[in-house]
């Protein structure tokens, strides 16, 4: 699988990078997840956005929240593959690619996630640790996890 990464600043997506970019987004929170909620917001604003490209389809993406803004550290979010490219390891990429942008965004600092508590195993890979109790987040159910700093 032949892949560009690339990191964005929100003013930086052009309208065609922005309209895909959401609409993934769209289709898997909203459309697959089936929960109804405003996955934009005004964190998208103060981001960077971390985009896969094959060919001319964004097929994995996420977004990292600076410092102090969801949380004190830095954190990963939004993280998605596209379902035709699921089962391929490469949502496992998409997270060393987007922990390799947060360390040279914000050096020497850890990382905390709200995980679908589902998924603390897969992120546990990358070094994160559960750290709360679950808690209902739009319907499903979340973990806080940190990744301590490098």
């Amino acid at each position: 699988m032949d892949l560009v990464w690339r990191w964005y600043r929100f003013d930086e997506l052009d309208t065609l990078t922005l309209f895909k970019y959401l609409r993934l987004r769209q289709h898997v929170f909203v459309v697959e997840q089936n929960c109804a909620y405003p996955d934009i917001d005004e964190l998208d604003l103060v981001s960077t956005h971390l985009l896969a490209w094959q060919g001319d389809e964004i097929v994995a993406c996420l977004r990292l929240v600076p410092p102090g803004l969801k949380f004190a550290e830095p954190s990963l979010g939004r993280v998605i593959t596209a379902a035709s490219t699921r089962g391929t390891g490469l949502g496992h990429v998409l997270i060393e690619q987007g922990l390799l942008g947060a360390a040279e965004q914000y050096p020497k600092q850890a990382n905390r996630i709200g995980a679908q508590a589902h998924l603390q195993s897969f992120y546990a890979r990358h070094g994160f640790v559960t750290i709360s109790d679950e808690y209902d987040e739009d319907g499903i159910a979340h973990v806080d996890m940190l990744r301590a700093a490098p």
